[in-house]
Formats: structure tokens, C-alpha cells, sequence
């Protein structure tokens, strides 16, 4: 069970540390970094530093299942994870699981540690990125075991200030093959690799468009076994989806306090907004969508921490908690007005965000199609109707 004393401390930081200084963290540069490297030292005088990273790392040691009320809190806040150090944790077990011993040690103490950065490249502008057998990076064998790697990622989060990058890229096979894709770990710092462009979301930074021109990777720095890209990745993208849940449940209940306390501190002629019958209504739906996803969302952790399959939850409870996010929010903006358009509240920021989960980590129709194909293929009959 989670510690509510921590966790409530975990909700403080971010509530009365993170988001006063996040209009400095968005826009980038020297003083975002300043003022990150300053969150971060007083998360660790605080104790609350990198809390579901491993402890023989430097972390927490907490395992998904505890860590999940503590993620919502401090995913209120798009700059929660990287404040409190747990923004690296797919890399970090993605390379501790499946990372070379000399990857390991080189570079698993310094990514938790926050002092080494990281990211994950597997979109690309000219393929879907719902068909990754697509995918056109390929990374070519060199005589000494190393591998030349050449293509173009977009769509990358964090891309611009990374050390590291993950690049899916095909190794074997031609394009559309269901093998033969694998994970290389690429340093940035390497000839031929270059920061195209920042690709704003909605008038928002954060997601890169980068290129690889031959770039050279050590032997030891592929992730996995050769042609084992798509299983580590899917493996990885489990836990992500379900950690963006969270998280977006977090920024859902912030913009539900906004909007909450907006209808019994505005008063018109008529009253406190409280009052209306149609604001009512907007809090009841907000807190029904908040209340009836977040058990879809604790499913997929329960299952997911128990080392169970949990893809039919997890697509339930990615495409649930975008949606609700976005639902919430945009209440939250009607109740306010005009104040919910503008630069006052963090609404127009979350109702982004909430319209952008619909499409990053796929698209809702690719769940919605997995999820009921994988559901119809258990249905009593099903197996008469298959090819």
C-alpha cells in the first residue's frame, strides 16, 4: 500500500515547487535548466528522489504497484517526473532488463542519478507510425561487430537536450517484414547524428524531428537480441501507456480542482456559478469520467506489476484516460470562460495535452481495433469464423 504521508508529499512539491515555475520550464533554455537542476536537488534533500528507480541504482526501489498513487501526483505536472527523477524509468528498466553489461554499467547509475539524459525514437515522418514493419532507419552490420545506422526520427520527446537515443531501426529483411527490427542505444554525441527541428504541439516544445547519417554504434550498445526490437518495445510500451495513464489521471483531477474552484469563487448576478444546474452537471460528469477510469487504469498496474498480460487492460485504460482527460478539461475551460483560454490557468496546457494522448503512444483507433480483436478471438464461436 502506499505511504499517504509520502504521497501527499510527493502532491506538495509539486503543487507549491513545480508548478510556480512552470512557465520558465516551458520556454526552455539556461534558466529551465537552472531551475530543474534546483527542483532536483531539493527532491533529493527531500527525499523524494527518482522514487520507482532501482535502489542499488540510487532510487526508491519501488515497485509499479507502489509507486502508482505516487505517479499520479506527481504526473499533475508535465515536469513532475523530470523534477522528482523518475522521468528516465522506462530507459533505466528497459536497459537494466535487456542492456549489455557494459551499457549497464556505463550508463544505468548516471541516467538515475539525472545526470545523463535520455530518450526513445521509434516514429518516423514517411511511415505510420502505427505499422512499425515499416520502419525505413536501417542499421547495417560493420566488420568489427559495430553497426552504421541511417535514417530519420520525428515526434522523439526530449530529443533536443538527450545524451542518449533508442532508435528502432531495421538490422535484417526488407520493409514490411514482421522481423528483423531491432534496438540500437545511440549516444547524440556521435558523427553524423543531428537535431533537425522542434516539432511544436500545439504551439507547444518538447518533441524533436532528429537524423542519423551513418552514425556508429558500438557492438554492445544494441538492446536486446538482434531482431528482438518490436518484443522489447512492445514490452516497453505496456508500462509506458500505463505510466501516461497515470499521469494523465493526475493532471485530470488538477484541472477538476480548477474547474471546482472556479464555480464557488465566481459570483454573477445570479450567484456563484455552484449555483447553476448546468455547472453541476459539468462537475458531475468530470468526477464520474475521473472516478470510473482511474479503477480501468489501476487494473492495468495490477496486472502489469504481477508480470501478467495486460494488453486488453492497458488499451482500455489508454484510450479511457486520453478521452477523460480531454473531457475533464475542456469542462474545466467552459466553467471558467474566457479564463480558461488564456495564459491565467493551466487548462489550455492540459487540454493539449489530453487532445494530443489521443494520438501519441497510438491512436485510439489502434487500440480500440487491437483490444476488440483480441476480445472477439476468446468469444465462444470465434474459432469457427477464423481462417
Amino acid at each position: 500500500m502506499p505511504d499517504s504521508g509520502v504521497q501527499e508529499r510527493v502532491a506538495a512539491f509539486v503543487r507549491t515547487l513545480v508548478v510556480p515555475r512552470e512557465d520558465v520550464l516551458d520556454a526552455g533554455g539556461a534558466a529551465a535548466s537552472a531551475a530543474l537542476s534546483e527542483l532536483r536537488d531539493e527532491a533529493v534533500a527531500r527525499g523524494l528522489w527518482a522514487l520507482p528507480l532501482p535502489a542499488e541504482l540510487g532510487g526508491g526501489g519501488l515497485g509499479l504497484a507502489e509507486y502508482a498513487a505516487y505517479a499520479e501526483a506527481e504526473g499533475a505536472s508535465d515536469h513532475g517526473p523530470a523534477a522528482l527523477g523518475s522521468a528516465p524509468l522506462l530507459d533505466v528498466r528497459m536497459l537494466a532488463r535487456h542492456g549489455s553489461a557494459g551499457v549497464r554499467d556505463r550508463y544505468l547509475k548516471a541516467l538515475v542519478a539525472g545526470k545523463t539524459r535520455s530518450c526513445y525514437a521509434m516514429t518516423e515522418p514517411d511511415s505510420p507510425g502505427t505499422d512499425p514493419f515499416l520502419t525505413a532507419t536501417r542499421a547495417e552490420r560493420r566488420p568489427d561487430g559495430s553497426w552504421r545506422v541511417t535514417g530519420r526520427k520525428w515526434f522523439t520527446s526530449g530529443a533536443g537536450d538527450a545524451d542518449l537515443v533508442t532508435v528502432l531501426a531495421r538490422t535484417d529483411g526488407t520493409d514490411g517484414d514482421r522481423d528483423g527490427l531491432s534496438l540500437l542505444l545511440v549516444p547524440t554525441g556521435s558523427p553524423g547524428f543531428r537535431v533537425v527541428r522542434e516539432l511544436p504541439v500545439f504551439g507547444a516544445g518538447g518533441q524533436w524531428e532528429i537524423e542519423l547519417d551513418g552514425v556508429v554504434v558500438p557492438a554492445d550498445h544494441l538492446v536486446g537480441g538482434r531482431g528482438q526490437g518490436l518484443a522489447v518495445a512492445g514490452e516497453r510500451l505496456l508500462w509506458g501507456r500505463t505510466l501516461r495513464c497515470l499521469r494523465w489521471l493526475g493532471q485530470a483531477q488538477r484541472a477538476f480542482d480548477l474547474m471546482c474552484d472556479r464555480a464557488v469563487s465566481r459570483t454573477g448576478s445570479r450567484g456563484p456559478l455552484a449555483g447553476h444546474q448546468l455547472v453541476q452537471q459539468h462537475v458531475f460528469e468530470a468526477l464520474l469520467a475521473l472516478r470510473t477510469t482511474r479503477p480501468l487504469v489501476q487494473e492495468a498496474v495490477t496486472l502489469l506489476a504481477a508480470g501478467r498480460d495486460a494488453r486488453t487492460e492497458v488499451g482500455l485504460a489508454k484510450v479511457a484516460a486520453a478521452r477523460m482527460l480531454q473531457q475533464v478539461t475542456d469542462a474545466a475551460i467552459q466553467v471558467h470562460g474566457a479564463a480558461g483560454l488564456g495564459p491565467d490557468t493551466a487548462l489550455p496546457a492540459l487540454f493539449r495535452t489530453g487532445r494530443a494522448a489521443r494520438i501519441l503512444d497510438g491512436p485510439d483507433e489502434l487500440h480500440i481495433a487491437a483490444v476488440a480483436r483480441r476480445v472477439l478471438r476468446g468469444a465462444p464461436g470465434a474459432a469457427a469464423t477464423r481462417p
